[in-house]
């Protein structure tokens, strides 16, 4: 046997090292692809299927992520975003305090209860769960909203499924405006690099957000053909407050998170110290509630759970799949380089609204942010982050697959009082709504970047 040299078993190795390279690629994107598939399949299907719970469905893809090595159980740690989870847990917690105690109902049956017709109330009602979507995580909002819709529906003789779609809609819209609306808007605004991301989205999008609230509920009533008529609600505070003292501190946690919040992007601009990781700023409020509460086991049992299990199993799922290399080419296709500010625009709108349908708003902006960061965009780059911000969550508006708080509402109405609506009802009103929203928000956002 002639022995080979030195250079031909080097280039053996080479291509066999080249050839393995490439089955593990081909490996890593089949899984990622049957990955999507279980995930969109999965989701569509939970209609048929509402006991197995999102997050179960999201912990079992990321099992399979990691027991196929698209994720190395040792990397774990590294692909689950703290500042996000801490955000959630530090959120929900210090809502399931102002829950607990009665606070929030009795905010909204105070408001409420001020109108006097079914016009004002609708208005009213889309305004109010809007705004608290805003500072307190729309998902938190979808848990109380069915039990207070369904009181003004028999209170004004409006018809429940027109509450619910209104419900569902203002949930999205309010919660387009701050970083604390919704978890998207948390990764855009603790990922992207933005200075400050607090008063950013408040330049651009409080403004927009408010209009859509109210021209939101006129349009349904258009479309279910209501009469605006006299109403009268009565308010028992004391059948809303169950605990004073607890109360108290749910208004002070909500209200010191945002002082915190903003003046953190106050500091933040000026230049001086601030804190980097802004997710962590309702954890370490939350974290001196819990001592002062009548009951911290009662809180904790408030905080959403299956949110934050969905959190992290999204975050090693969505980093596997982005390893295998699929959708990065989806993404080439739509957007394949850097634009500028206005030819951004498109290709963001028309990526986010249809991939939020397909793997759900929070996911879609995890990979695409990843994917806008490999591009080039930067914190500098603020009118594209908020274009992805607002696209992506008010895609929840498009059909009831697009939002996590869709699935809560429905989950709640169907449980509690045996009603629902249909995907297809949600699409030919949704479809409606999502088209006005997108037109204001992209003709408000340009204005206010350009003037």
């Amino acid at each position: 046997m002639i022995p080979r040299s030195n250079t031909s078993l080097k280039k053996t190795f080479k291509r066999l090292s080249s050839e393995s390279a490439r089955e593990m690629i081909d490996f890593k994107g089949a899984v990622s692809v049957l990955l999507v598939i279980y995930l969109v399949f999965s989701v569509a299907s939970r209609t048929k299927y509402p006991k197995v719970p999102i997050w179960a469905i999201m912990m079992f893809s990321a099992f399979i992520t990691v027991t196929t090595g698209l994720i190395p159980p040792d990397e774990i740690e590294k692909h689950v975003d703290l500042n996000v989870i801490f955000f959630l847990i530090g959120m929900f917690s210090i809502v399931s305090v102002a829950e607990s105690s009665g606070l929030l109902n009795f905010v909204s049956m105070w408001f409420i209860t001020k109108f006097k017709s079914r016009r004002a109330v609708l208005i009213a009602s889309s305004l109010l769960f809007g705004l608290m979507a805003a500072i307190t995580v729309n998902d938190s909002v979808a848990l109380i909203g069915p039990s207070i819709v369904y009181l003004i529906s028999k209170s004004t003789g409006v018809s429940i499924e027109l509450m619910i779609l209104l419900l569902m809609f203002s949930l999205t819209i309010g919660s387009v405006m701050t970083p604390l609306g919704n978890p998207q808007n948390m990764l855009i605004a603790t990922s992207s690099g933005m200075n400050a991301p607090f008063i950013e989205f408040i330049k651009y999008l409080a403004i927009p957000t408010i209009f859509n609230l109210v021209v939101t509920p006129l349009v349904l009533m258009k479309f279910f053909k209501v009469e605006d008529q006299k109403v009268s609600l009565v308010f028992i505070p004391q059948e809303t407050i169950k605990n004073k003292r607890d109360a108290y501190l749910g208004a002070a946690g909500l209200i010191a998170t945002i002082v915190l919040v903003v003046g953190n992007d106050v500091m933040a601009i000026l230049g001086k110290p601030h804190i980097e990781a802004r997710g962590f700023i309702p954890m370490i409020i939350s974290a001196g509630l819990y001592i002062a509460v009548s009951d911290p086991r009662k809180v904790l049992k408030g905080v959403d759970w299956g949110s934050i299990l969905f959190f992290i199993g999204m975050f090693i799922t969505m980093d596997g799949i982005w390893e295998g290399g699929i959708l990065e080419r989806v993404f080439y296709f739509i957007i394949p380089n850097k634009f500028g500010e206005v030819a951004s625009a498109l290709p963001i709108l028309v990526s986010s609204l249809a991939l939020s349908q397909v793997l759900s708003n929070v996911p879609f902006v995890k990979l695409f942010l990843i994917y806008m960061k490999s591009l080039g965009y930067t914190g500098d780059n603020i009118v594209e982050w908020i274009l992805l911000a607002m696209a992506s969550t008010i895609a929840g508006n498009l059909t009831i697959l697009g939002a996590a708080s869709n699935v809560i509402v429905l989950e709640a109405l169907e449980s509690k009082y045996d009603s629902t609506v249909s995907f297809w009802d949600f699409l030919k009103y949704g479809f409606l709504i999502t088209l006005i929203n997108t037109i204001v928000y992209v003709i408000f956002i340009y204005a206010v970047a350009f003037v």
